[in-house]
């Protein structure tokens, strides 16, 4: 690249977004979007010569090892497609969510000359990084896209064409960019449209397979309107949970159903999408591959399904290969900082919870009143603040009141306000209560069964008139009320016993929630993971040595969400060198309680498991008991290292985490007794 080429490119880049020049019919406006984001968001000069930003060997590894799952599903689709394009002068090139490059596959003789236009493993091609380019843009604007040549931002770039395509996962979040790159190629922009169809077919292909991998502990329900395209690449996928509700859908479900969204088929039941119930259910699993032809509930279109059970521990034949060990620290990243969590946030992957979210959309946008009810500590607050953001009235005031903890001589006074001299000790001005402060907003009465009887009949008056009368004062005031009220005690019960109103549980209660405990959510480890990076600070990541992760997914957690974040915030602040250790826990989470839950076994467990006579507990199922037995005795044989024992038993060690849970197998070795029961 000459000189004076890079200088006219520069200075062209700067006259189109200062607005000094007009584009060329056919330009496409993305790119000047792109350039305005480099030149006024990110500060960047399009002239300026610089080194690639490439993270150091060990970062590099930890980023690696997070993405394993990712790097070992794509490494095989990108061998093939490299079979394809080899000799064309094109690299393959993986990157993650922020354009950090994971892996690639180049021509041998071409290494160097990549590495010299900033093209290798470690290095960083956001836009923030290196201005408009395949990658970068391609995060920005979340969707494929070509960059030829003169459409780079920098002008270091311009002998570069680079075709970015994202991989998203089973919640349709972008987790990486495929890409194929050329340097110094001279080939028009329409001759990017085969590499571009190439890419884009791999990343469908890897997609597909990472959603397949990621759903294994659901079933899976495969359809198509042509019965020869069910169960291949161009089929449409939903994972199923055990009640037939919808945890994760992929892009095809959304287009073959008309969806708007993936959001929208989240949380329904599979029945509201297609003309089958429980039975037909059922019928599928027994048939296996078999073919059954039902029509979808909203236009009647015919389409053929089939539905696999969970595989927890299947493996794609085209990926069965030994995994790279993790590492011994579990590193997790920060998330954004956050003033409040959204639905979309709280959604998770448990049925319970999905079902909860998407009748909180419905009733967001309405004033029918919302029961929470829950154990202390799951998150009632939280939720009531979501739905509240996600409604209409997300500007006005969320005003929370909790009945428990404001004494039963003010909370009448907290709640109607007063006048001034209602009272002695009453301000001078009066007070408005927080009953009128939340007028056009939202009002969150929590813990609602420890409401005073006699204010009970006062709220009953005021939900039902829609005004309230301050102490003091013989006025009526008129509000506008939308109520969420929410307890972890049985109202049901009280009312059975006389200490809670009728009347008004049916008028807060336009539709209960209910909120799961932390230790029944399938999502379990996902939340874990969610809380411990919303309390990362400064940025830096949150690094947790192996077993004190393992205490924390085994742990019962009897004090719900609110426990998990006051330990994880203690860890943090305790810890040496900003690692948490196994003794920065309390020590009841270092004897964990564990749950067991039921769970299928597969062929090649069961194998394992065969050889050893086992005296099954009355009530197990044989499948479980050989299950436990082998995943025993494969834990013994590697001294309770876990690392070893997910690598000889062909699954992650998040996987064999949830497996010790599910068959209540101690992860201390002091507690190896169970081991003389086999």
């Amino acid at each position: 690249m000459g000189d004076n080429a890079a200088v006219q490119h520069a200075n062209g880049v700067l006259r189109l977004v200062n607005g000094e020049s007009i584009a060329k019919p056919g330009f496409d406006d993305t790119i000047r979007v792109s350039w305005q984001r480099c030149l006024n968001e990110f500060q960047l000069d399009p002239a300026r010569l610089h080194a690639p930003s490439v993270i150091d060997s060990n970062n590099l590894k930890d980023l690696q090892d997070r993405h394993d799952e990712l790097v070992e599903i794509a490494r095989a689709e990108i061998d093939t497609l490299y079979d394809q394009i080899s000799g064309s002068g094109y690299a393959l090139l993986l990157t993650d969510a922020k354009g950090i490059i994971l892996t690639q596959k180049v021509d041998p003789t071409l290494t160097r000359m990549f590495s010299s236009a900033g093209l290798l493993v470690g290095a960083e091609w956001s836009e923030k990084s290196e201005g408009t380019n395949g990658i970068g843009t391609c995060i920005a604007e979340g969707r494929a896209i070509t960059i030829h040549r003169n459409d780079h931002f920098r002008a270091r770039h311009i002998g570069l064409s680079c075709s970015g395509v994202p991989i998203r996962d089973m919640n349709g979040d972008l987790v990486a960019v495929l890409d194929a790159s050329s340097v110094g190629s001279h080939d028009t922009r329409g001759s990017q449209m085969h590499t571009m169809a190439l890419v884009n077919t791999s990343a469908r292909l890897i997609e597909k397979c990472l959603f397949l991998r990621r759903c294994q502990p659901y079933r899976i329900l495969r359809f198509h309107s042509r019965p020869e395209f069910v169960n291949l690449l161009h089929d449409a996928a939903l994972a199923l949970s055990e009640d037939g509700h919808v945890v994760a859908a992929d892009d095809m479900a959304v287009a073959l159903l008309s969806a708007p969204s993936r959001a929208s088929l989240i949380g329904r039941s599979v029945s509201e999408l297609f003309d089958i119930g429980n039975p037909e259910l059922a019928q599928l699993v027994t048939t296996r591959q078999a073919l059954m032809p039902v029509r979808d509930q909203r236009y009647g279109r015919r389409f053929f399904v089939t539905l696999a059970p969970p595989q927890l521990l299947a493996r794609m034949d085209s990926f069965d290969r030994p995994r790279r060990a993790v590492a011994e620290r579990v590193q997790i990243a920060p998330a954004p900082s956050l003033h409040a969590l959204s639905l979309e946030d709280l959604a998770g992957q448990d049925p319970q919870m999905l079902a909860n979210i998407r009748a909180a959309r419905r009733l967001a946008d309405s004033r029918v009143p919302i029961l929470i009810q829950g154990p202390t500590g799951s998150g009632k607050e939280v939720f009531a603040k979501a739905v509240h953001l996600a409604s209409p009235r997300a500007a006005q005031a969320f005003v929370a009141v909790n009945c428990a903890a404001i004494p039963e001589t003010l909370i009448e006074s907290e709640l109607f306000g007063y006048k001034s001299g209602a009272f002695t000790g009453a301000r001078k001005e009066g007070m408005r209560g927080r009953i009128q402060q939340s007028s056009g907003g939202t009002l969150f009465l929590d813990e609602i069964g420890d409401m005073p009887l006699n204010l009970q009949t006062r709220l009953l008056r005021v939900l039902e008139e829609q005004e309230v009368v301050p102490l003091g004062c013989e006025q009526a005031i008129k509000v506008e009320l939308s109520v969420i009220s929410a307890s972890h005690r049985d109202l049901r019960e009280m009312i059975a016993n006389g200490s809670f109103r009728e009347d008004l549980y049916y008028r807060l209660n336009g539709m209960t929630l209910d909120l799961p405990a932390l230790k029944d959510r399938v999502d379990a480890e996902a939340l874990i993971r969610r809380f411990i990076a919303l309390e990362a600070r400064n940025g830096q990541s949150i690094s947790i040595e192996a077993d004190a992760f393992e205490c924390l997914l085994a742990y019962s957690w009897p004090g719900n969400i609110r426990e998990l974040r006051n330990v994880i915030r203690t860890a943090l602040v305790i810890c040496d060198g900003g690692v948490v250790r196994i003794g920065d826990l309390p020590r009841s989470l270092q004897s964990p309680t564990i749950k067991v839950l039921p769970a299928a076994l597969p062929a090649a467990l069961l194998e394992a498991a065969a050889p050893a006579p086992m005296q099954i507990v009355s009530g197990a199922h044989a499948l479980e008991a050989a299950e436990r037995g082998a995943i025993l005795r494969a834990v013994e044989n590697n001294q309770w290292n876990m690392t070893m024992t997910a690598r000889d038993l062909g699954m992650s060690r998040n996987t064999l985490y949830r497996k010790l849970k599910r068959h209540a197998i101690p992860l201390s070795e002091a507690r190896r007794d169970d081991l003389s029961r086999m």
